[in-house]
């Protein structure tokens, strides 16, 4: 069977964070958070890596990485255009964010073909995460009709630095995906964690719920299916300046209409990423403690 493809999503603004989160020095040796990211899909037998970026991240990026995974990874480079919608639409003249994370997967239908991962490039998932995703992906299970997603544990995924916004998953009895709901402002409290409602209140949660990071799993089938989506979002927001095409929201629309099934897959590690400025010294010192530990060489790629 042909070795997945890693898609990663690297074109995000930053608004939250006020920089360029994809490429803040977080290592010893001045490595990005997404250098991890994809040495640990390399070590879990990926073979090639997709970027999704916006135009002016490519140089960059083809910089810092260089050299570093040649003999390892094939590399593409894949801009997120707002122009690139299926035809007869047109981006809207005063919309300068980007469609969404379902649309940034949407613009690499060209260059990846069978099964693929997909990942956010500021968030780090842990090797073990990849591990479970790259076996799903390479076994039989994995076919045109059967996805994947990897699940944390809520408590494993918040930040001590503000609200953050989490898929929160229900599965059936054979542990595939039943349900996948965005939740917005979710906060750590005494007792689990809270979120608030589309009425401003806040309601409670454990903590212990699944939770989406997009961290997914997908074959090529998806890049019609969700054309097709994309279409009726046009359709119905196209001409809002900053709606979004998410991809929790395409896999759960898949889902409730019979075109997919989603086996969750469940990861023990835990999430921490770069979703505020304040977070760049907790990610300096997990990734310090990690490479002390040797779950890292001290220079990543050499």
């Amino acid at each position: 069977m042909q070795s997945p493809t890693l898609v990663v999503l690297a074109a995000g603004m930053g608004s939250r964070y006020g920089g360029i989160k994809q490429m803040d020095p977080v290592g010893p040796d001045g490595e990005f958070v997404l250098d991890y990211s994809v040495f640990d899909a390399w070590r879990a037998g990926f073979k090639r890596v997709v970027f999704i970026i916006r135009e002016e991240l490519e140089a960059p990026l083809r910089e810092h990485f260089g050299s570093k995974l040649e003999g390892k990874l094939e590399v593409a480079y894949v801009c997120q255009r707002l122009n690139d919608l299926p035809a007869p639409f047109v981006c809207p003249e005063t919309r300068q964010k980007p469609w969404g994370t379902g649309h940034a997967i949407w613009s690499a239908r060209g260059a990846v073909k069978g099964a693929f991962a997909a990942i956010n490039a500021d968030d780090f998932y842990g090797a073990s995460s990849y591990q479970v995703l790259a076996d799903f992906l390479k076994s039989p299970e994995c076919d045109q009709d059967t996805y994947a997603m990897v699940a944390y544990r809520l408590s494993n995924t918040l930040s001590d630095f503000g609200s953050v916004s989490r898929g929160i998953c229900t599965e059936d009895s054979q542990g595939y995906l039943q349900d996948v709901v965005e939740r917005v402002s979710i906060e750590p409290c005494p007792g689990g964690a809270r979120y608030r409602d589309a009425e401003g209140q806040w309601q409670p949660l454990s903590g212990a719920e699944p939770a989406s990071l997009n961290l997914w799993g997908f074959s090529d089938s998806l890049f019609g299916r969700m054309e097709k989506l994309f279409v009726e979002f046009l359709q119905s927001r196209g001409n809002e300046s900053k709606s979004e095409f998410f991809i929790p929201t395409v896999v759960d629309t898949l889902i409730k209409r019979g075109l997919c099934r989603t086996k969750v897959l469940h990861t023990t590690e835990h999430w921490f990423g770069m979703t505020y400025a304040e977070d760049r010294a907790m990610v300096v010192e997990k990734i310090a403690a990690l490479t002390a530990q040797g779950v890292y060489p001290e220079h990543l790629w050499q």
